[in-house]
């Protein structure tokens, strides 16, 4: 079974009106979402003995979302977890967590529907059980194909009255109720897409490309600003200097670059590709990448699971007929 544990470091979420949804390849299959709002049962607990009685019922969030198998027994960490809940401190995370999450159905139909598209690929996809909690900022996520865990307190969004401090701004903007879905389908994804035969840049930009575009297929009405995780300004920046932005990977013959360091500057996170502007925002690579695979679906009669399985990126890229808007 796949876990991953993450912070955010990519993908916003945000749904568009019916009219702007794209067009779909994939049918939905069933996928009924069971959601469990612990952080009620948990915030209702009334002693210690009931937070240790929450905890031995909850095994699998008390393992792997507060670690309890770093604790001698669960009475200590029921101790600990008590005396947090009765701060004021976690109660406001507690509250506003509420107030932004009152209304979960949204979040929850977005799943279903991508999940769902993804059945219609790989007919052995699993539906996970969903389940909420409030730890005081302590875990963000907890992913698996079966269970989904999400701290909620991290999600509030700007509005917040304490937000996580060790995460960048740059990526902290982007912790909030309407970034969850994507975020959660990029990771449930990531292990089925074949990664490419060579570690050149260009062989990762289409890497990236093949999730972003599957992303789409999957989220239909997020928009392309959202999947990408850039703001609206950000993603009309990239859209308007695209032919600059591969003019630029061309000129300093970097498309076929393998060296790490080198790679990171224009694939991984970052505020800004300083390397081509001060406005260019970071993942700038991977976009290009995206646009690439694009072309190829378009340009090509392909499945979407022949393309996710396909190794041979330098072939993609020479099939997909890919010219940058503004040559």
């Amino acid at each position: 079974m796949r876990t991953v544990i993450i912070m955010i470091v990519g993908l916003l979420c945000w749904s568009c009106s019916d009219e702007e949804c794209r067009d779909s390849t994939l049918t939905i299959k069933s996928a009924d979402i069971e959601v469990q709002r612990l952080e009620e049962e948990l915030f209702a607990s009334e002693s210690v003995e009931e937070v240790k009685g929450f905890l031995d019922k909850n095994t699998s969030t008390a393992r792997f979302f507060l670690h309890s198998n770093e604790y001698p027994n669960n009475g200590i960490l029921a101790k600990r977890i008590f005396d947090l809940i009765k701060d004021p401190f976690i109660d406001t995370l507690y509250q506003e967590s509420r107030d932004a999450f009152e209304d979960f159905e949204s979040t929850e139909r977005t799943l279903e529907g991508a999940i769902g598209r993804l059945k219609s690929i790989y007919p052995e996809t699993r539906t996970p059980k969903i389940q909420t909690m409030v730890t005081g900022l302590y875990n963000d996520l907890y992913i698996t194909d079966s269970l989904i865990i999400l701290g909620l307190d991290y999600f509030i969004g700007e509005g917040a009255t304490y937000r996580p401090m060790d995460i960048p701004a740059y990526i902290l903007r982007r912790y909030d109720k309407q970034h969850l879905p994507v975020t959660i389908m990029k990771f449930l994804t990531s292990g089925l897409i074949s990664s490419g035969k060579k570690e050149s840049m260009l062989s990762e930009m289409i890497d990236f490309g093949k999730s972003y575009y599957l992303l789409t297929q999957l989220m239909p009405c997020v928009t392309d600003s959202v999947i990408m995780g850039y703001t609206p300004a950000e993603m009309m920046a990239v859209q308007e200097n695209e032919a600059i932005i591969w003019a630029n990977f061309v000129q300093n013959e970097i498309l076929y670059e393998t060296n790490h360091v080198i790679k990171r500057k224009f694939l991984g996170e970052r505020p800004n590709v300083y390397e081509i502007s001060k406005d260019c925002p970071g993942r700038v690579a991977a976009w290009v990448g995206w646009q690439i695979v694009d072309a190829y679906m378009r340009n090509n009669e392909v499945e979407i699971i022949a393309l996710l399985e396909n190794t041979d990126n330098d072939r993609i890229f020479q099939l997909s007929g890919y010219k940058p808007k503004g040559n």
